[in-house]
Parts: C-alpha cells; sequence; structure tokens
C-alpha cells in the first residue's frame, strides 16, 4: 500500500511558476512509475508527466512539454513537478498516482495509488 499527498499548489498570475510536491508513504517510490494528471471542472482526468522507474527518460503531455519538469527523489520518497510558464488553461486539481506495471503511462485507469490532489489556479 502507498500513500500520496501533493502539495505546492495555489493561485498564480499567467507565466509564473509553481512546483508540486507528492510525498510518498508506506513504500518506497523506486518500486514505481509515479504520475502526474490534472483535471479541470467538467472535463476528464488528463495526462500530464511521468517519471519512470526503470528508465531515466521522462515523458509529457504535448501541452505542458517544454514548460513542466518532472524530476523524482528516491532518498526522499518524493516526486516533483516543477511547472513554468503557467497559462489560464493550466488551472485544474493535479494528482500524483503510482504504478507497478511499465507502459501504459496516460492511462489513469492503469494506475495502482492516487493522491488526494492539489489546486492550481493560474489567473489571466
Amino acid at each position: 500500500q502507498v500513500q500520496l499527498v501533493e502539495s505546492g499548489g495555489g493561485l498564480v498570475q499567467a507565466g509564473g511558476s509553481l512546483r508540486l510536491s507528492c510525498a510518498a508513504s508506506g513504500r518506497t517510490v523506486s518500486n514505481y512509475n509515479m504520475g502526474w494528471f490534472r483535471q479541470a471542472p467538467g472535463k476528464e482526468r488528463e495526462f500530464v508527466a511521468v517519471a519512470p522507474r526503470v528508465i531515466s527518460d521522462t515523458y509529457y503531455a504535448d501541452s505542458v512539454k517544454g514548460r513542466f519538469t518532472v524530476s523524482r527523489d528516491d532518498a526522499k520518497n518524493t516526486v516533483y513537478l516543477q511547472m513554468s510558464s503557467l497559462k489560464p488553461e493550466d488551472t485544474a486539481a493535479y494528482y500524483c498516482a503510482a504504478k507497478i506495471i511499465n507502459g501504459h503511462y496516460a492511462k489513469p485507469g492503469t494506475y495502482d495509488y492516487w493522491g488526494q490532489g492539489t489546486q492550481v489556479t493560474v489567473s489571466s
């Protein structure tokens, strides 16, 4: 069992930056592929980024590529999402998630554990 707790959300102006953190407990995140998703009101949950456990490459949704950076510190059992050049359309609740099985990183239904989410609001 893994417990995930996100933090770092808030209100920021367009063009600003935020860093989200996802602290894990119960199991070490080094055993898991760690993803970030977001969900805006009335919309489906969408993939943002993933830091796979086996390889050092990271993957991003096209909408955030070049602006967001996902990283993991296995020693601190924490995953981060650095968000820069934020846009109003980035406004959403952001969730981190963990999965054992490799692949299909963009599919939320394949993840085993989820945090409670942290709200990010970008004003124009």
